[in-house]
């Protein structure tokens, strides 16, 4: 694994300018769909648009999530796996019954 994509003792993740550039621009398309949504309540909109929006800001998370879980695996789940570390892949058990509810 390189430097870019290293997880480091202390539970945090190096990423690399790209990874980190993508996840922000994902958040922040997230965000502004957030302030759509309540720019839409303060203007009375109907309960079926704004339902619609709320879809799309799951479908928008759940990308997200689908994102940065499958580099975690690719990086920190493979290299704690490769040095002995197996409690990792209970924690990504656990993390994966979360995201399955």
């Amino acid at each position: 694994m390189d430097q870019e994509h290293m997880c480091v003792c202390g539970r945090t993740k190096i990423r690399n300018e790209e990874e980190q550039k993508a996840l922000i621009h994902r958040l922040n398309r997230i965000e502004g769909q957030v302030r759509g949504i309540r720019g839409m309540i303060e203007r009375d909109a109907y309960c079926v648009d704004v339902i619609t929006q709320v879809a799309a800001i799951t479908a928008a998370l759940n990308a997200f999530n689908k994102a940065l879980l499958g580099e975690h695996i690719r990086t920190c789940v493979t290299a704690d796996l490769k040095n002995g570390k197996t409690e990792t892949a209970e924690e990504l058990v656990n993390v994966l019954q979360k995201l399955m509810r």
